[in-house]
């Protein structure tokens, strides 16, 4: 049960309303950069709670278990693989959106997938 939750988490399939639109696309890695290097990313309804880095590692923890990975930007996606205590989260490329209420939304497989929100801290 636990790594069903959180692998749904960290694989960013939390279902939402494609009509909730005060999200504006993130146009490259600079701007994605601004956004959330330095700050938590926090999904708190399943424990998780990542940094990504500027050097393109990922680091964190979800569910009480490490969280580390890498990333890079690649056409206007945020692509990334990420291990969770040793179980694989595959590559995956994602559309990421702000909002001026200091969200951030990650949307798989280049936007045409499921999405969830995270809180920047």
């Amino acid at each position: 049960m636990r790594i069903a939750a959180l692998a749904t988490a960290l694989a960013v399939a939390v279902p939402l309303p494609a009509a909730a639109n005060d999200f504006e696309p993130v146009p490259d890695r600079d701007r994605f950069l601004s956004l959330v290097e330095g700050r938590e990313l926090r999904l708190g309804m399943f424990g998780v709670r990542l940094y990504v880095e500027g050097d393109g590692s990922i680091r964190g923890e979800a569910v009480g278990d490490p969280v580390t990975g890498s990333w890079s930007w690649q056409d206007g996606y945020f692509c990334r693989e990420m291990n969770w205590s040793g179980r694989a989260i595959p590559y995956n490329c994602q559309l990421v959106e702000a909002a001026a209420t200091g969200k951030v939304r990650f949307t798989v497989d280049r936007g045409a997938g499921q999405s969830a929100e995270f809180t920047l801290r």
